[in-house]
């Protein structure tokens, strides 16, 4: 089993999910850009209207050890995205996929699948999850139906979970346990299988 402190470098056909680094915030900020992301106000995605002060909280979070967070990166080693593992808990084997976002013009390309194929194997695989959970806004009705055609089951709602820019928001959270990964992962593949 992997060490919940190093950080992987995962490698897929159509992107590489690698340790974002200081250097990417502009990358990250045009990603955003592309589909105007940052007005999406049930996203995170939002706190990139300050990029200084979104790339330090990300830091922050990883030099606790609570994250890691993953430049989504194509072949072209263009930067198209960010996601990554958070609130981390080696101790209970359970972590978050969270943080997500790609640029509008690589969704629904196969990526978020990829992605995500690529993360819970290394997940459940390596590191030995016992559960990954995935939360979204209550009005984020297309993740959620992105989280539901990975194959996460929803758990529920947890009402008046967060403040985020003065709005009281409540989260979606899915999961995927250990025991389903089989299932959820022969799904991801057939999934990805159509953008080959």
């Amino acid at each position: 089993m992997s060490s919940w402190g190093e950080q992987p470098t995962l490698v897929g056909r159509h992107i590489t999910l690698r340790p974002l680094v200081p250097a990417d915030r502009d990358a990250l900020v045009a990603a955003a850009g592309d589909g105007d992301l940052t007005e999406l106000f049930f996203t995170n995605v939002s706190g990139l209207s300050d990029p200084d002060a979104f790339m330090a909280a990300t830091f922050k979070e990883r030099d606790f050890g609570r994250a890691m967070p993953f430049a989504v990166e194509t072949p072209d080693g263009r930067v198209v995205g960010l996601t990554r593992y958070m609130r981390m808990s080696a101790q209970h084997k359970r972590l978050e996929i969270g943080g997500t976002f790609y640029a509008r013009s690589v969704q629904r390309s196969g990526v978020n699948t990829e992605a995500k194929l690529l993360l819970l194997t290394h997940a459940f695989e390596t590191m030995g999850c016992n559960v990954v959970q995935i939360r979204t806004d209550w009005f984020n009705k297309r993740s959620q139906a992105a989280i539901e055609r990975l194959g996460a089951k929803r758990d529920g709602v947890l009402r008046n979970h967060q403040v985020m820019d003065g709005r009281v928001r409540d989260l979606v959270v899915y999961s995927i346990i250990a025991s389903e990964w089989a299932g959820v992962k022969q799904n991801l593949r057939f999934l990805l299988a159509r953008h080959d």
